[in-house]
């Protein structure tokens, strides 16, 4: 199961937030992947913001990452506010890249 969980997020990887130049793995939206003994992921993410006017675009592509891993036959996006996201959650990487050093 490691091995779906590394590659769906090594796909999060690829999926960006429109308005912020960091994918939102790195961003620190994503707070679990697991995937079960079926086949099925559930990610479970927040957003930077509760109003965001792409959240159904990006739990859409989120969705969509996990399915594209071989052996991953669903995935549950669950949204979620708690904790609620902020800047200290982005990887170093990321706080690097939008200049929060």
């Amino acid at each position: 199961m490691q091995e779906k969980i590394d590659q769906i997020i090594a796909n999060l990887k690829e999926v960006y937030d429109p308005e912020i130049p960091v994918n939102i793995y790195d961003l620190g939206l994503i707070y679990n992947v697991d995937v079960d003994e079926q086949g099925i992921a559930t990610v479970i993410m927040t957003l930077t913001a509760p109003g965001c006017p792409v959240a159904d675009q990006l739990v859409m592509e989120v969705n969509e990452s996990a399915t594209k891993v071989e052996g991953v036959e669903a995935a549950n996006v669950e949204l979620t506010f708690e904790p609620p996201w902020d800047k200290s959650m982005m990887s170093e990487e990321a706080r690097l890249e939008l200049g929060f050093f």
